[in-house]
């Protein structure tokens, strides 16, 4: 046995937190750190009285070749601390999660969400929700004891086999299909881009459930890192021709570990996820809204909610921020992101059904809510977003951008008092938008503008990535600004 420190084995290894759990290059994900890092999860865990000896601990995974490894060396770890090992296969992020919400016991998904699958990560869960910013504090400064079951890289030297797998999936197609009802797509004609998801099968079953035509497209056995943020320029044109081809109403769609959702309109169109997020918690009847600042402000100026709390991006911020709103006494209360995912903080009713409360990122609910309430009103979706204020979104990032390089640009643009930072703004991006007013730090760079265009720039928390977000009043606008914004970026030297 010998002790080993989290903080150490972070940056030894790379494979740090960042915005939804652990994730780092699977050559640096050895059995070894995996063990680490889940043995200090349950570590500070037991310490808050969550976890003891014998506790079930249920692990899931995504379709990344590396997935199945990391989850035996996860397990490995719970069984050496005492625990037992719910083995719950290949399913969404958001199944596991349920599962181990209604057990009131730990979960966690080995998963990269939507980056490449040279990568992957683990996202660890409570018995009452996603782990928060103070317990990755805590799980940081944990020390470990790990025995000697690891060969010279890292790996286990005697993997045990996986335990009996237990079925989350049912379960969690059954709470859309109970509240919704059977007969909620009757009518609909519905594409599902399967690539390499892995609730791919699962929207399916859903689709049918609810009395929809399901028409299965594009599956891979192959990962694609399929960003529901930052749409690659293929999957725009397959949606295009899939919704001509086939006379859709639809294409759903999700990330790799289906926990943020991707729809399309009956044109083939894409709809952005913090739009999705708006139309979800208007056909939810949601009093209180948290989301982060990155989202369309769409949600403030549509005059649908009685509270809208801005955060920083990344779905434990707003976890914080929805518990505050549920401390206030709101009678119901959501949050959504611009990647689409929608996270329920309390139980909500519609139409005489009561959907429980599920405070992590779901994929299923904004799809099939949207898509429900568009069929009620007999519009079809581009009808159903033109109902919204005239505000759109766009994101994109710059691929193999330094973190170091990304942090060094934020703080040479920031530098000196408000009045130096917006004349700096101004020279570097007033020919694409003219003068900047305003910035906002909440997380990253937010840059408004006076004609309304927004400027937002943010380096990844997981990846050698920088974000670039933008707002403006047409599509077209937003979407031009960005590359143009992204452009300027890429080829902007920060002085010495």
């Amino acid at each position: 046995m010998k002790s080993v420190s989290i903080a150490d084995l972070m940056a030894q290894s790379g494979v740090a937190f960042g915005t939804s759990g652990a994730r780092g290059l699977v050559s640096a994900m050895t059995d070894r750190v995996c063990f680490a890092y889940t043995a200090a999860f349950l570590q500070h865990l037991s310490a808050i009285g969550q976890f003891k000896h014998g506790t079930h601990v249920a692990i899931a995974g995504d379709l990344r070749p590396s997935s199945p490894r990391i989850m035996a060396a996860c397990a490995a770890a719970v069984r050496h601390m005492g625990g037992a090992v719910d083995h719950c296969g290949f399913v969404p992020s958001p199944a596991v999660a349920a599962y181990g919400f209604a057990q009131g016991i730990l979960s966690l998904m080995v998963t990269g969400s939507h980056i490449p699958d040279d990568r992957n990560g683990i996202k660890f869960n409570r018995t009452d929700g996603e782990v928060l910013k103070v317990d990755e504090l805590a799980i940081r400064a944990q020390s470990v004891m790990l025995p000697d079951l690891f060969d010279g890289a890292g790996m286990l030297k005697d993997p045990a086999p996986a335990e009996p797998l237990v079925d989350v999936a049912t379960a969690y197609i059954a709470r859309y299909v109970e509240f919704f009802g059977p007969h909620a797509l009757s009518g609909m004609t519905l594409g599902i881009y399967e690539h390499s998801a892995v609730g791919r099968d699962i929207l399916v079953a859903l689709v049918e459930a609810l009395a929809g035509e399901a028409v299965s497209l594009g599956r891979s056995e192959k990962f694609i890192p399929v960003d529901t943020e930052a749409v690659r320029p293929e999957d725009q044109a397959l949606a295009r021709q899939w919704a001509a081809e086939f006379g859709l109403d639809a294409i759903l769609s999700t990330d790799g570990d289906s926990d943020r959702p991707l729809l399309a309109d009956e044109a083939g169109l894409w709809m952005r996820g913090d739009v999705l997020g708006i139309l979800c918690a208007r056909a939810m009847v949601i009093d209180a809204i948290a989301t982060p600042v990155s989202c369309n402000s769409a949600v403030e100026l549509s005059g649908l909610f009685a509270a809208v709390r801005r955060t920083r991006i990344g779905s434990p911020f707003v976890i914080e921020a929805m518990n505050g709103l549920v401390a206030e006494g709101r009678a119901s209360v959501c949050g959504y992101e611009a990647n689409g995912g929608f996270l329920l903080a309390t139980p909500v009713a519609v139409e005489g059904r009561t959907l429980g409360a599920l405070p992590t990122r779901d994929a299923v609910l904004p799809i099939l809510s949207v898509l429900v309430d568009a069929r009620r009103r007999g519009v079809t979706l581009s009808a159903l977003q033109a109902q919204l204020p005239e505000r759109y979104t766009f994101s994109e990032r710059l691929q193999d951008y330094p973190t170091a390089q990304s942090q060094a640009l934020i703080a040479h643009l920031e530098q000196g008092d408000e009045a130096a930072i917006l004349a700096r703004l101004t020279n570097m991006f007033g020919r694409l938008a003219g003068k900047a007013d305003g910035i906002d730090r909440t997380d990253g760079l937010r840059i408004h503008f006076a004609g309304g265009d927004i400027i937002h720039l943010r380096p990844s928390g997981n990846a050698p990535e920088l974000r670039c977000y933008t707002e403006s009043d047409s599509p077209e606008r937003a979407a031009a600004l960005n590359g143009e914004a992204l452009a300027l970026v890429r080829d902007y030297s920060v002085p010495a």
